[in-house]
């Protein structure tokens, strides 16, 4: 059923356990992490019981709703209500990276210049401001990470996978079945390739170039917005995979299929926002 077919009701699902059940997960995961910071052995068993059942709530939520879906209980304005949902899920996400985006314009144009100006030469004699720097009072010696070789093949991979979800996209609306399969599996196969690509970066910066978290200024910004730029491309990648196995399985139709949309969205937003990282902490160092 279409969700213009089912324009006159709108479905509200029964009272649900799922929300307790994540709640769950979280506790195990927050006492499983503070545990496992302060070395105790048994924090790693409950973050793999924390991460275990956030898996399970996942899996039977999402089908759960899948379900639903495909049943024909969603009209037109539940489909609405989720794009609402979606809209200001992404807009929460613009401002997050908007705020390290943010952090990293105010020690580059503010906070580094005025601590090597000459009221603070008598702190800091040697510090000269220039940009990249780990800031005043750190001695230890890295380099930055460039922009040309891994970044720049990462953003061709992303900007690539952009153009495959798009191709997809267009696939289904058109019901192309099998272009719509392969459009995708470039497309989360992509993701994935971009977030090993970046793992290896990080290898070399840890020991080729000495950048580190604790390197002052510019590592602990360089790994907070590419770190945590890889952790929703992750994220994204797998909400693709679970997208193409509903493909596979026969879901969507030209007419409703707003789970692989809001999808969509989700990843020409992280594409969007690696532009971003690429020019202002590889390329204008």
């Amino acid at each position: 059923m279409s969700q213009e077919a089912g324009h006159g009701h709108y479905y509200v699902p029964a009272p649900s356990t799922y929300p307790m059940t994540g709640a769950i997960a979280l506790l195990f995961m927050g006492f499983g992490a503070a545990f496992s910071i302060n070395r105790v052995p048994i924090g790693y068993g409950l973050l793999a019981i924390g991460f275990a059942i956030l898996f399970y709530m996942c899996f039977v939520w999402f089908r759960t709703v899948a379900r639903e879906s495909e049943s024909g209980k969603f009209s037109a304005q539940v489909g609405q209500s989720f794009r609402w949902g979606m809209t200001w899920f992404i807009f929460s996400e613009v401002m997050f990276f908007a705020a390290f985006f943010g952090a990293l314009y105010y020690m580059r144009i503010y906070s580094v210049p005025w601590l090597s100006d000459l009221e603070h030469k008598m702190l800091w004699p040697d510090f000269t401001g220039d940009w990249p720097t780990a800031g005043p009072g750190i001695s230890e010696k890295f380099m930055p990470m460039g922009p040309w070789g891994l970044p720049a093949i990462n953003t061709l991979i992303l900007l690539t996978s952009g153009v495959t979800v798009t191709w997809a996209h267009w696939a289904l609306k058109l019901n192309k079945r099998g272009q719509l399969k392969l459009g995708l599996f470039l497309t989360f196969a992509l993701g994935f390739l971009f977030v090993g690509l970046q793992a290896y970066e990080y290898g070399h910066a840890y020991s080729d170039l000495n950048l580190k978290l604790t390197t002052g200024a510019y590592g602990a910004s360089f790994y907070m917005l590419t770190g945590f730029h890889g952790f929703h491309v992750t994220l994204g990648s797998i909400m693709l995979l679970v997208i193409w196995f509903r493909v596979m399985a026969g879901h969507f139709t030209p007419e409703n299929h707003f789970g692989f949309e809001g999808v969509a969205w989700y990843w020409h937003f992280v594409d969007v926002v690696w532009l971003g990282l690429f020019i202002f902490v590889y390329w204008l160092v």
